[in-house]
């Protein structure tokens, strides 16, 4: 009834807009894991509203990457792993492998020890039985994720599986702002601007916390891999068996789906990941604001403060929501780790295996500190996952920026003649690339017409500031931690 009364143009590109959501609430899912929480309540808790801001720009720095990942994967018809196996060194090759499979290990701690924690509040399970349960997520993979199949059917039921814990997480956070009471509205929205608190030692030192926690090294891997199953699905349908082949999309493909797959995955970043982390700062800032046990609060800290200072049934929903964002974020680390090691190097084992393998890398470690240390581990190892990841993150974002930047790389043959003043005339009306017909010369890339998908003037700025702020502000934070430092990870 209502879509009746809205204009064909926009109808359709609303419907259009359907079949893209997907890929970009999977990579949300890397940007609310259980490791952010902390570093959020902290906030909250030491400065109510006013380090909304840095929640802000962290997911305005995880745009800016994401949308160079959906770029690459798109245009490339590979991820970030597998292009640089097939572009870089293999000295260089390596040294990336063996930093984003450390960055996934990191990442999976965070998210073993959240679903233990969940498990034990929720049913009364051990933490050492609760860590070794997470392991089940891998069994859900091994049964609902097959990339090797091209079948969009396939792609779009895991999909759905992993978005309904997604929305689960969103749902358990709406009900926690339902039970605070916030009070001056203006106040609120007053913390999504800078502010002078940003420039104190504890203050910037929160900030960073929060941007480190939030902007994940694996993401990147995940996001160039998610866009293609539709460009290969298009290809399919229109009969482009060269391009299909080749695994690099045609330009028509490129050209029906980057526009939508770019405006997915940004919303999907705005609407999901920055509403859950905002979401955790407001409850800690509303309820936890001056409570001096709430600085330095390890997970089950923050579920007894809320289940005090607002109701047991808030501390309820908190665990539900670490449950929920734990197993999801359990599942698409355990995907990105796939990722990784067929893209890098090309394992030769099953599917299953090295998806085992991935997640017993993660456990195995849980599994000795929480046996050994109890509680207070737990909060270390989580600790120490966040300061892996900080220091990862420059490394294995800094090719992504590369490869999006090269005209070699992101150059794509205009192969359809009969087509080709078609497809140049909507390239031209797009913002994807620029065509160019080049002069003979020695390099059989530039003997054809070509449309160029290298990033323009300010997206390589922007995207290298994004960068250079990221990598000096993680590295600061750690050398504020080896200097004894009050600092969050």
């Amino acid at each position: 009834m209502v879509l009746s009364i809205i204009p064909k143009q926009y109808k359709d590109a609303f419907l259009k807009y359907l079949k893209f959501v997907g890929p970009g609430i999977m990579v949300s899912v890397a940007y609310l894991d259980p490791g952010n929480y902390s570093t959020g309540v902290a906030g909250g808790a030491n400065y109510e509203y006013k380090l909304l801001f840095a929640v802000f720009m962290s997911n305005i720095f995880a745009v800016i990457l994401q949308c160079l990942c959906v770029k690459l994967g798109s245009v490339t018809g590979l991820d970030l792993a597998q292009n640089c196996r097939k572009h870089l060194p293999p000295w260089l090759n390596w040294t990336l492998y063996f930093c984003a499979e450390l960055a996934i290990i990191a990442t999976d701690l965070a998210e073993v020890v959240g679903t233990a924690i969940a498990l034990e509040i929720l049913f009364g399970i051990p933490l050492n039985w609760g860590v070794a349960l997470t392991v089940l997520d891998v069994v859900v993979i091994l049964f609902a994720y097959r990339p090797e199949s091209n079948s969009m059917r396939n792609v779009r039921g895991f999909e759905i599986f992993v978005s309904v814990f997604v929305f689960a997480t969103v749902i358990c956070f709406i009900l926690e702002l339902f039970k605070i009471d916030v009070g001056d509205k203006w106040h609120l929205f007053e913390g999504f601007l800078p502010s002078k608190e940003l420039t104190e030692e504890k203050g910037l030192y929160l900030a960073l916390g929060i941007l480190g926690a939030t902007v994940m090294p694996h993401s990147l891997y995940l996001g160039s891999s998610l866009v293609q199953s539709r460009l290969i699905d298009y290809d399919i349908k229109h009969e482009n068996h060269k391009s299909v082949d080749q695994h690099k999309p045609s330009l028509s493909a490129i050209n029906y789906c980057l526009k939508y797959s770019y405006a997915e995955l940004i919303i999907s970043l705005f609407f999901i990941a920055t509403f859950v982390n905002s979401a955790i700062l407001i409850v800690a800032g509303a309820t936890l604001y001056g409570q001096p046990d709430a600085d330095d609060a390890d997970l089950m800290s923050i579920y007894e403060m809320l289940s005090k200072y607002i109701s047991p049934t808030a501390g309820l929903i908190f665990a539900l929501a670490m449950l929920f964002s734990g197993q999801s974020a359990g599942i698409i680390g355990t995907m990105s780790g796939q990722i990784v090691s067929e893209g890098f190097i090309e394992w030769s084992f099953k599917p299953w295996v090295r998806r085992i393998i991935t997640r017993l890398l993660a456990i195995l470690p849980c599994i000795f500190v929480v046996s050994t240390m109890g509680r207070k581990g737990i909060a270390d190892i989580l600790n120490g996952s966040q300061v892996c990841l900080s220091l990862i993150l420059p490394f294995v974002s800094a090719p992504l920026i590369y490869f999006t930047s090269v005209k070699q790389y992101m150059q794509v043959e205009i192969d359809d003649q009969q087509g080709e003043n078609r497809i140049i005339g909507s390239i031209e009306g797009s913002n994807y690339g620029s065509t160019e017909t080049s002069e003979s010369t020695n390099d059989p890339l530039l003997n054809k017409n070509t449309v160029d998908f290298t990033n323009g003037k300010w997206l390589s700025f922007f995207a290298i500031l994004t960068w250079a702020t990221i990598g000096f502000f993680n590295i600061f934070l750690i050398i504020s931690f080896a200097r004894g430092k009050d600092v969050h990870f």
